[in-house]
């Protein structure tokens, strides 16, 4: 990777859609360079795929929260990553140091189905623990590499 390939990242970054003809009047670089380092991102696993984000306010999803959860023993980590990965609420996992063993980014529609998503992490077997802060605001969102 050079600095080259971190422009055309950060272009992509932008808009996914990009094309690299686009790609490469931004950072003077002809289209087919442009193409040939895309496919070398792609085919290092750099590039892992393209996807759109979306605003989860506009689709009904208002509430943001995220939720540290322990796990009593390690023998219950396989079965709560696979019910994690079953739940469209649950939007991010992450395995984490400190008290907690995992947090999870969710977003929900109302209290009460906060109060359901709950529910659901809190009766996965070997869930010990779990510690929810809801987002009031969220200042920055930003996708990095």
């Amino acid at each position: 990777m050079d600095s080259i390939d971190f422009k055309i990242l950060e272009c992509l970054k932008v808009n996914s859609r990009m094309n690299a003809t686009a790609i490469g009047e931004r950072i003077n670089l002809s289209t087919s360079a442009v193409l040939e380092r895309i496919k070398k991102l792609e085919a290092s696993n750099v590039i892992v795929k393209y996807t759109t984000v979306i605003d989860s306010e506009k689709i009904g999803k208002g509430i943001t929260v995220f939720l540290s959860v322990s796990l009593e023993h390690p023998k219950f980590d396989e079965n709560f990553r696979a019910q994690v990965m079953e739940n469209e609420e649950i939007v991010e996992c992450h395995y984490v140091t400190g008290d907690y063993d995992y947090m999870l980014k969710c977003t929900t529609a109302s209290s009460k189905t906060l109060e359901q998503l709950l529910n659901f992490v809190k009766s996965i077997n070997g869930v010990s623990h779990t510690k929810t802060l809801v987002v009031m605001r969220t200042t920055k969102n930003e996708f990095t590499y």
